[in-house]
């Protein structure tokens, strides 16, 4: 193994301003900017990080119009980029047993960092520096230096250049969709098997929430200790007497009868330390004649606190057992009737550590935090796609957190929204960007299509452009079909999603149907650029999950749509909503044919357009591609539909004496492969020649669907 080196580069510059004014006692000492790089050499298209030894002036470490950090570097080339620094906590990880289920058991270990990721693009000499902007100014590192050298990666997932239809990697090979959504990151554990199994079984693309509320992973959403979204009515009122007047800070009030209590509720299980000591400390205020009492379950009971008219700092001790994994309840209870008040609760070991209380913070802004653990989460996801071979569309914005804000372009609410979602990306870019698996950023999962969207897409498609070196796609996806928004320049793959339900009529029971709709409806708005159906499923009329997926075991539904949309004309297959079944029952195996047949389709360089061909019997559908000397066809017995099959428990009928017409194509010879759809191997090849009008193809004997290739027979 090659020895990594170790460089640090180390400048130190005197400061004035705000800095000096926070900080006295720091007036004549200078600031100083360590950068280390833990390597010298790094492959193209690899992660090289920095860690930046530094502690800027600001309240936000999240906002970089508080703390501007950054790399700025000069490419082989000559390019300028510059690279945004991102702050950062480390959690250890560990998987434990829980009430007889593996739980991710995730602990913050030493102070929060600064970091810069980023991935060279250019072989050659890197040189820069890393530079800040905080409140007491500015502060640059000396120069520094790296190599790249070549490496396999195909690069960065890209619109293609060759044909806008579809996509490719840097390196021109095609990249065609293959996946399905795992949307709510709730065991991380979990989430890791699935990209597993779906990376083992030939998928290549995941559909991940980063935006989720206070139920599952979410990297902005407002995350608290004291109430939930589905309900929110959390015991937070602003400061009582005077103080409260002058401030719109908040706390926690306590009030009611003797006895009354609230019980501390994070959103998830919170990781602790067995045998630890650990401080919860805060301050408190109460009513006359009334006291609180902190309860940390399965500890001595603390002295009840009392401080009427003012506020009071306090301090409980406690230790946790020997097999102590998880944080006990916390409550605090009333010993008299009337109200107690609780602000800046925090909860650290005792010899000083990490903070582990960020959601019992009452005055946490909505949006413009970012959630550390959750990050991390991402983190981890990140890597387990790179390991599985998976590329990830991630749906940054928590969309409930925003679109209230986003009715009137011309207000001041709307700057706000677009410039609280600028900042997100950055941080986004900063983190994640660095990865050739990330290859979109999604920006809402279904916004209202409604909404005077525009200006947003426009200007933090602006921001992306100048911000994320890598130009990875842009998409947003809308709650109604929004022709509108699939064909704005600003979002570079136009985004349906769609769900079978039994509203629908005839379009419920039958998946080939519906796909085929939806793709020529997204094609008709939107015929030069890459078109997905992101989200597909089928669901009650109410988009619950319906027991109708219990019918249909072998998720009949899935595979004809999946082997449908392949051979649309859109840029992938559909991408399935209901990860959990497909886990559940062991379904991957879906995605193994699809993903062998499509493997060198030449997508972006076929020219490809819809086949014109026709088939008999009249009860075949036909869905195919061709170009100018080749053709990719998947025939389906309309028959077979899951509904007939799982539901009326009808028997499929093999087909036989079936045959394909197929105009359009040269004169001459041509090699046919039909495929096996199921096992996902040609069964028959076989040589044909078409004349001046058409190609005759017969169709050997096959049971529910087949699929077919054909190309010019060598000379």
């Amino acid at each position: 193994m090659q020895r990594q080196a170790m460089f640090v580069v180390c400048l130190c510059a005197w400061v004035a301003g705000m800095f000096l004014a926070r900080s006295p006692a720091l007036a004549e000492a200078p600031r100083s900017l360590n950068v280390t790089l833990a390597e010298r050499t790094v492959a193209r298209f690899s992660k090289l990080e920095l860690i930046l030894a530094v502690q800027p002036v600001g309240e936000n470490p999240d906002d970089p119009n508080e703390v501007d950090l950054r790399v700025e570097l000069t490419s082989p080339g000559g390019r300028h980029l510059v690279i945004p620094a991102f702050y950062s906590q480390a959690f250890e990880r560990r998987q434990l047993d829980k009430g007889g289920r593996q739980v991710a058991w995730l602990y913050p270990v030493g102070s929060p960092e600064w970091k810069v990721r980023f991935a060279p693009t250019e072989v050659g000499t890197y040189t820069g520096a890393v530079k800040l902007r905080d409140g007491a100014g500015d502060v640059e590192s000396r120069a520094f230096s790296f190599d790249c050298v070549p490496s396999e990666s195909s690069g960065f997932v890209r619109v293609s250049a060759q044909d806008p239809r579809f996509l490719e990697f840097a390196d021109g090979k095609p990249f065609f969709v293959l996946g399905q959504n795992v949307a709510f990151i709730k065991s991380l554990g979990e989430a890791e098997d699935m990209f597993a199994k779906l990376g083992a079984d030939g998928a290549n693309y995941v559909r991940v929430w980063a935006c989720c509320e206070d139920w599952a992973m979410g990297v902005e959403a407002r995350k608290s200790a004291w109430g939930r979204s589905w309900e929110w009515a959390p015991p937070l009122v602003q400061l009582p007497g005077r103080e409260g007047y002058h401030s719109a800070q908040r706390c926690v009030q306590i009030a009611g009868k003797e006895g009354a209590s609230i019980a501390l509720s994070p959103t998830r299980d919170l990781a602790t330390q067995p045998d630890t000591r650990y401080l919860l400390t805060g301050k408190v205020r109460t009513d006359n004649g009334v006291s609180l009492r902190v309860e940390v379950q399965g500890t001595p009971p603390a002295e009840p606190l009392s401080s009427p008219g003012k506020w009071t700092a306090f301090r409980h001790e406690f230790t946790t057992g020997a097999d102590q994994w998880w944080l006990p309840g916390v409550s605090f209870a009333l010993t008299a009737k009337g109200s107690a008040w609780v602000r800046e609760l925090s909860l650290r070991e005792a010899d000083d550590g990490p903070e582990l209380l960020e959601e019992a913070d009452a005055n946490r802004p909505v949006r413009g935090r970012y959630n550390q653990l959750d990050c991390f989460m991402l983190d981890q996801l990140v890597e387990a796609a790179e390991r599985n071979g998976l590329y990830l569309q991630l749906c940054l914005l928590t969309r409930d957190h925003y679109m209230a804000d986003l009715t009137d372009a011309r207000s001041g609410k709307y700057g706000e929204a677009v410039a609280d979602a600028e900042k997100l990306l950055r941080y986004a870019v900063a983190r994640w960007g660095y990865s050739t698996h990330v290859a979109t950023w999604e920006y809402f999962n279904e916004i209202d299509p409604g909404l005077p969207l525009e200006r947003f897409y426009t200007e933090c498609g602006d921001y992306l452009e100048r911000t994320d070196p890598y130009h990875h796609l842009r998409t947003a996806s809308h709650w109604n079909p929004a022709p509108k928004w699939w064909k704005n320049a600003a979002l570079d793959l136009a985004d349906e999603h769609y769900y079978m339900r039994p509203n629908t009529g005839p379009l419920f029971k039958d998946a080939v149907a519906s796909v085929l709709g939806r793709a020529a409806e997204l094609r008709a708005a939107a015929p030069s650029k890459p078109a997905l159906l992101s989200e597909f499923g089928m669901t009650a009329d109410n988009w619950q999950r319906t027991d109708y997926l219990d019918k249909d075991k072998d998720f009949t539904h899935l595979h004809n749509a999946l082997w449908a949309s392949a051979l649309s004309g859109l840029s992938g297959t559909v991408m399935d909503w209901f990860w959990d079944d497909v886990h559940k029952r062991d379904l991957y195996s879906l995605y193994r044919p699809v993903a062998a047949f499509t493997a060198d389709v030449p997508f972006t360089t076929g020219k490809l357009r819809r086949i014109a061909a026709a088939a008999s019997p009249d009860r075949l559908r036909l869905v195919g591609l061709q170009g100018d000397d080749r053709a990719y066809l998947w025939l389906n017995d309309a028959e077979a539909s899951w509904w007939n099959l799982n539901v009326e428990g009808r028997t499929p009928e093999r087909i036989q004496d079936a045959s394909i017409e197929i105009k359009g194509l040269p004169v001459g010879r041509y090699h046919v492969a039909w495929w096996d759809t199921f096992a996902g191997r040609p069964t028959e090849p076989a040589t044909v020649t078409a004349g001046a009008h058409s190609l005759q193809l017969d169709v050997p004997a096959f049971l529910r669907d087949t699929a077919c290739k054909l190309v010019p027979a060598p000379r």
